[in-house]
């Protein structure tokens, strides 16, 4: 007897975000599910968007789109200071979510669309879509086996060399910064490890450096960090660097194992395992975490399926990078203003 066929989404997207193709598009195309509408604001940059992607119609605005009664689910791929705004906005209009990380500018304002999320009963979810990959999976999997002993150790580096200058990720008022764009990944990875090490970790030590004429705007933040169960952290992050890094490395007290690539693993998907047996190269495969992510999505949508990255998981995360901030001398984002 053949599996039930899952109702398409019906989702709305807002602006025309480079990111859009890989992190939306795509995996919603394969999986057959409906792009409805987008809106932008620039409207011929929105019906191109459209005419590309195969999108229904062009919302006249924001407003618009979350007004369509047709669109159920919106995905907010803007910049990071209009995430918080955008997610309070579709979640009073009684959509559900999928949001760029991070979810807000700061952690009072993540955890005001963690209110909006539970008044509006819709589902909302941040993308950190790393995590659904059989890469992190099977990181996770060592530490559950044993095989890696107790955790005692964790390494993650996410860099990249550096944007434009009128780049948005480069601008204060648009919660821009290295932690915001690539920090963010590095503590979140090490926030997921809390089951095989005591708790969630805590905050020992930062220190960052400002971009040259972006006052307040991190380029790059190294931070120390503590886990209860006695493990120690280094979340690393930097957006000027000499080439793309995005590692991560576990070290347990029998062994280590390590992702090249946890954050886009089709790119490299191994996890190498380093024990007093050897050493050993697993191939965990090139499909787009992005794809995984909007399965997950679906399956919560549809019919419930739990998922680990739920508003609270914001807040915990944008409280971390609120901390980091202040540790290392700098000003936790600005929330933004926005009209329609």
């Amino acid at each position: 007897m053949s599996e039930p066929v899952r109702e398409p989404l019906r989702i709305g997207v807002l602006g025309a975000a480079r990111i859009t193709e890989r992190a939306l598009v795509d995996p919603a195309r394969a999986a057959g599910h409906r792009l409805v509408a987008v809106a932008a604001r620039d409207r011929s940059r929105a019906e191109a968007f459209a005419g590309r992607h195969g999108v229904e119609r062009v919302a006249g605005s924001y407003a618009d789109l979350l007004a369509d009664p047709e669109v159920e689910v919106v995905y907010n791929p803007l910049a990071n200071g209009l995430h918080g705004p955008w997610n309070l906005a579709a979640l009073a209009a009684g959509k559900h979510v999928l949001t760029e990380k991070p979810s807000a500018s700061n952690a009072e304002e993540a955890a005001e669309v963690r209110e909006a999320a539970a008044k509006s009963g819709t589902v909302f979810m941040e993308g950190f879509h790393y995590l659904f990959h059989p890469v992190t999976r099977r990181l996770h999997e060592l530490l559950d086996s044993g095989e890696l002993g107790e955790l005692r150790r964790v390494e993650t580096l996410v860099a990249i060399p550096a944007p434009e200058d009128g780049d948005p990720r480069w601008s204060l008022s648009l919660a821009g910064g290295a932690v915001m764009d690539l920090g963010c990944y590095s503590l979140h990875a090490q926030r997921m490890l809390a089951r095989w090490a005591g708790g969630a970790p805590s905050l020992v030590s930062a220190r960052g450096g400002e971009r040259a004429g972006a006052p307040g705007v991190d380029e790059w933040l190294d931070a120390e960090l503590a886990f209860p169960g006695g493990a120690t952290g280094s979340a690393r992050c930097h957006m000027a660097y000499d080439g793309l890094e995005m590692s991560c490395r576990i070290i347990g007290t029998k062994g280590e194992a390590s992702a090249p690539n946890f954050v886009l693993p089709h790119l490299d998907d191994r996890v190498v395992v380093r024990t007093a047996d050897g050493e050993r190269t697993e191939h965990l495969g090139t499909r787009s975490s992005y794809a995984y992510q909007l399965e997950a999505f679906a399956a919560r949508v549809r019919e419930g399926t739990p998922v680990p990255l739920d508003a609270d998981d914001a807040v915990a995360t944008m409280t971390l990078v609120d901390a980091c901030y202040r540790a290392a001398g700098l000003p936790p984002r600005p929330r933004s203003v926005v009209g329609n």
